[in-house]
C-alpha cells in the first residue's frame, strides 16, 4: 500500500510518518514537500520514506507528485495552519487551504486515481458555539469567526462536494486543538513553554506574556492526532465527517498554570494586547463519539504529560 502524506514536514506529519514506519512496515510512506521545506524533524525516518516535490498552489506539480507516488491513501495535512496570522493574510490562507485542496482533488481526477483521501479540517470551523451547544458533535453548523476557520469550513465542504459529485473517497477529520513537542511557538501552549524555558535559562526577564486566559478549548496530544489520521484511513466512511478531540474542557489559564507548576522559578504573568485576537470563541469543546464508534480511537495521553514533554522539548532548544 502506498500512502502519501501532504505536509509531511509540518507539525503532525513527522509523527504520522514515524507511526506508519514503526507500526505498519508493509506500508510504503511517501511525503509531499515543497522545495523550501525543512526536513530536520523527518531525520529519524528519512531513510525509510520517499519524498516527492510539489506545491498545493501549483496544480501540475501535484499531478507529477501523485503520478510518482501512485497513492492508495492520501493523508492531506498540508495547510496554512494559524488562526492568529490569518487575520493579516486572509487571501493567502484561502488560496493555500481551499485552492490547494481543489488542486489536489483535480490531480486525483486527472490521473483517474481512486485513493482514500483523509482531509485535515479543524474544530475551529464550528466557530460561534453557544454554551449549551458544547460539547459539539458533527451535526453542529459552521459559524466561523476567523479567516483560518472559514478556510477550514470551505475545505470540509469541498471534500464533501468532491465525494458527492465525483466519487472521490474523502474522509473529513475535524481535529480540535492539539499540541506537543515540535509545536511552533506561534501557538499558545508552545509560546508559554518557550518563554518559560527561556526564563529558566536567563534569556529573558521572569515575566511571561499572555493573551486571553479565559478562553476554553479541547486539547489532545499530537501523537494521538497522528494515530487518528491513520485509523480514519483504515476505518472511516467515505463522505463522513469526524471530530477528533479529547472531549475535555481546559482554559488557557489552566494550560499556563500546569506549565508554571513544572518550573521552580518565580514568574509573573502580563497580558500582552498584541496577543489578543480580533474575534474569538469563548468555549469550544468537542465530542469524539462518532469517531470512537467508527475506529475504536480513544485519547490516552494525559494533558499534563503532553505539556511536560513540550516544555522539555523547548528546554533542549533555547
Amino acid at each position: 500500500m502506498h500512502v502519501l502524506i501532504t505536509g509531511i514536514s509540518g507539525f503532525v506529519g513527522p509523527y504520522l510518518a514515524e507511526h506508519l514506519v514503526e507500526h505498519h512496515p508493509d506500508v510504503s510512506v511517501w511525503g509531499l514537500v515543497r522545495w523550501s521545506s525543512g526536513l530536520g524533524r523527518l531525520e529519524p525516518v528519512r531513510s525509510q520514506i520517499r519524498l516527492v516535490t510539489g506545491d498545493l498552489t501549483d496544480g501540475p506539480s501535484l499531478v507529477r507528485a501523485l503520478k510518482a507516488a501512485a497513492p492508495d491513501v492520501i493523508l492531506h495535512l498540508a495547510a496554512s495552519s494559524t488562526v492568529g496570522t490569518s487575520w493579516g493574510a486572509p487571501a493567502e490562507v484561502m488560496h493555500v487551504n481551499v485552492i490547494g485542496e481543489l488542486n489536489l482533488f483535480e490531480a486525483v481526477r486527472t490521473l483517474e486515481l481512486e485513493p482514500i483521501v483523509v482531509v485535515a479540517g479543524s474544530g475551529e470551523a464550528y466557530g460561534n458555539v453557544a454554551e449549551d451547544e458544547n460539547p459539539v458533535n458533527e451535526d453542529q453548523p459552521f459559524r466561523p469567526v476567523s479567516p483560518y476557520a472559514v478556510s477550514k469550513a470551505a475545505q470540509d465542504l469541498l471534500a464533501y462536494q468532491y465525494f458527492a459529485s465525483w466519487g472521490v473517497r474523502t474522509v473529513r477529520l475535524r481535529p480540535f486543538n492539539h499540541t506537543g513537542p515540535g509545536r511552533p511557538d506561534r501557538f499558545v501552549a508552545s509560546s508559554f513553554a518557550r518563554q518559560l524555558a527561556e526564563i529558566e535559562k536567563g534569556l529573558r526577564p521572569p515575566q511571561l506574556k499572555v493573551g486571553n486566559l479565559d478562553i476554553v478549548r479541547d486539547f489532545t496530544d499530537v501523537r494521538e492526532i497522528a494515530r487518528a489520521y491513520w485509523l480514519a484511513a483504515l476505518h472511516g466512511k467515505a463522505g463522513e465527517a469526524y471530530n477528533v478531540c479529547s472531549g475535555q474542557a481546559v482554559s488557557i489559564g489552566q494550560i499556563l498554570e500546569t506549565l508554571l507548576r513544572l518550573s521552580s522559578h518565580e514568574i509573573t504573568v502580563e497580558v500582552d494586547p498584541g496577543r489578543l485576537r480580533t474575534a474569538d470563541v469563548p468555549r469550544l469543546v468537542g465530542s469524539h463519539r462518532r469517531f470512537t464508534n467508527a475506529t475504536g480511537w480513544e485519547p490516552m495521553i494525559p494533558l499534563e504529560e503532553t505539556l511536560a514533554n513540550l516544555l522539555d522539548w523547548w528546554r533542549k532548544r533555547v
